[in-house]
């Protein structure tokens, strides 16, 4: 068995739980086919049926899929979404599991990736991620600052933090895969301050240079930096005033990730904060808008109500 068959028979035993009475629907665009197959391929000798469907690539991160994918979605046991943009925060997803479907989202996954991040003690990341997502819900206010020059203040009282953890078994339960991570979205409105990504942007890859967005009344109201805070710009512009929204905090719990430049991994890295904007209609929000980005943020300092759990990217949570 290949490095690439041990990868993608974890991802659908261990972590999806496929089991023989059940059906999977594997959905893929060209690029990501070849790896589409072989998760479908590792799938086979445990379901009772794997369907694979291939759409045209998305301009977007979370734009929706088309007829009929949504419907196909509702339609079985499990999907696996091995796909160049994001399904994750779509109406599609968001249909699928309230049909009962279990739902892994695997945006810009590369052979390379799935190979190292899923060969992980998934039971010790789903610990460590569920101990995070428990001090988020706890939290009253967040604030995430940098020594590349983010400070930011987003308020969380009564919000439920999300945990990632990989382990995707249970009925209309969904994640990523590669995961851990735990997030939620922040009050709308109320965030405040400057955001610097400067580790990578979903869709756009690693940074040559930070991309600096200033933050008021929870909405981006200015981007600078290079060509990619240009590129960032004109994406959200693209999708619309509500693309300005910040709709998520997250913090990385996968001590397998490593930054690749695929968002799908580089949020997933353990010591880092990432922080989306767009969509938060998945964590409970109001915005549902086919946009969402998440901007990674290397060594970050992570204070709950003033007590850190991260300092300058160690984390400071235990079950580490």
């Amino acid at each position: 068995m290949t490095e690439l068959e041990k990868a993608a028979l974890i991802a659908v035993r261990e972590c999806l739980g496929i089991r023989s009475h059940e059906s999977l629907l594997v959905v893929t665009d060209p690029p990501l086919a070849s790896l589409a197959r072989a998760l479908a391929e590792a799938a086979r000798p445990l379901a009772r049926e794997v369907l694979v469907l291939e759409y045209a690539v998305r301009e977007l991160n979370g734009q929706e899929p088309p007829a009929p994918v949504p419907e196909a979605m509702k339609g079985v046991d499990a999907v696996l979404a091995v796909t160049t943009r994001s399904i994750t925060h779509t109406a599609a997803r968001r249909g699928a599991t309230a049909a009962g479907a279990r739902v892994a989202t695997m945006p810009g996954i590369t052979e390379d990736c799935l190979i190292r991040t899923m060969n992980a003690d998934y039971e010790a990341i789903a610990r460590r991620t569920q101990r995070v997502a428990a001090l988020l819900t706890a939290a009253k206010v967040a604030r995430v600052t940098t020594a590349a020059g983010t400070d930011i203040t987003m308020p969380i009282d009564g919000i439920a933090a999300i945990a990632s953890t990989g382990l995707i078994r249970a009925k209309g339960q969904w994640g990523n895969l590669p995961s851990g991570e735990a997030y939620m979205r922040p009050d709308e409105g109320r965030s405040e301050g400057v955001v610097v990504v400067d580790a990578s942007l979903a869709g756009i890859g690693k940074l040559a240079s930070p991309v600096r967005i200033t933050v008021e009344r929870g909405m981006a109201v200015a981007v600078d930096g290079g060509d990619e805070a240009r590129r960032f710009l004109a994406q959200m512009e693209k999708a619309g005033p509500a693309a300005r929204t910040v709709a998520e905090l997250g913090v990385g719990t996968n001590d397998r990730a490593v930054v690749t430049g695929a968002i799908l991994e580089d949020e997933k890295i353990l010591g880092t904060v990432h922080i989306a904007f767009g969509n938060n209609a998945s964590m409970g929000g109001t915005v549902d808008v086919p946009f969402h980005v998440d901007g990674i943020l290397l060594r970050p300092t992570l204070e709950l109500d003033g007590v850190a759990i991260l300092r300058e990217g160690m984390p400071l949570f235990g079950n580490t």
